[in-house]
């Protein structure tokens, strides 16, 4: 629902999205949505048959000629498409990172440390593209680096991102806002330097930017943690995320 929000919101249409769907008799659907040069992304409902339904899909991307990466969505869903591509092209797939989406709807306080949640301004712009930078080479390192210049300074402009600040002025931990939704809106980009981990930082900046989001009215907070990190995937449990479903993405070839 996000992608569609942003797809609805966007001004730079160069280059166009494929959008399809496949409906049952039932009312069952498995949807997809691309905005290339990034990976389909994919979901489905109601018990749809998601190979049959991913193969019709995977048909039409191929009679028009659409180049696919790779596709990301909740494991099962993402592997049935990722089969019937390699069953049509008769190219290989494969597994390259898992996800766990978590939800929280209350804040459980983390151990305090000192400082306090600061929304980012335009003068703290070369720290968050630098943070971002990093967050992206550690995170999602095949991301371009001039596209993130680009990120950073319009997600300042719109007052997404936060810092932790330090009662000595010192910034130590970064996250933004994203993806709202009716009654939802994300966490992403937590980004610390290594030398400043450990320390409660980032549980502190985004339990409190969960609070804060909660307290302006969403009903609940998500996140997307990497399954492969562990820290990340207690750290933020011990705050109040819950596991929602896993996600998978696949290499196209």
């Amino acid at each position: 629902m996000s992608l569609s929000f942003g797809l609805r919101d966007a001004k730079d249409r160069r280059n166009p999205p494929f959008l399809a769907s496949v409906e049952d008799e039932h009312d069952g659907c498995l949807a997809v949505c691309m905005t290339p040069p990034r990976n389909l992304v994919i979901a489905s409902v109601d018990g749809v048959d998601e190979e049959a339904a991913s193969a019709l899909i995977v048909a039409d991307l191929h009679k028009h000629n659409w180049s696919v990466p790779g596709v990301l969505g909740p494991a099962q869903t993402a592997e049935s498409f990722a089969r019937a591509w390699q069953k049509q092209s008769g190219k290989p797939y494969r597994e390259e990172m898992s996800h766990r989406v978590f939800e929280l709807r209350q804040v459980l306080p983390p151990s305090r440390v000192p400082g306090h949640l600061q929304l980012a301004e335009e003068k703290d712009l070369e720290l968050v593209d630098g943070w971002m930078q990093a967050f992206y080479q550690e995170a999602l390192p095949k991301e371009k680096a001039e596209s993130l210049a680009q990120e950073a300074s319009a997600r300042v402009a719109k007052r997404e991102v936060y810092l932790w600040q330090l009662p000595t002025g010192q910034y130590v931990t970064m996250a933004a806002k994203t993806r709202p939704l009716a009654h939802g809106i994300s966490i992403s980009l937590v980004y610390t330097p290594p030398a400043l981990r450990g320390k409660g930082y980032a549980s502190n900046c985004v339990a409190a930017l969960s609070e804060l989001l909660l307290k302006s009215g969403w009903q609940w907070c998500s996140l997307f943690t990497d399954l492969s990190n562990p820290i990340s995937n207690s750290i933020y449990q011990k705050i109040g995320y819950r596991p929602v479903c896993d996600f998978t993405e696949y290499l196209l070839y």
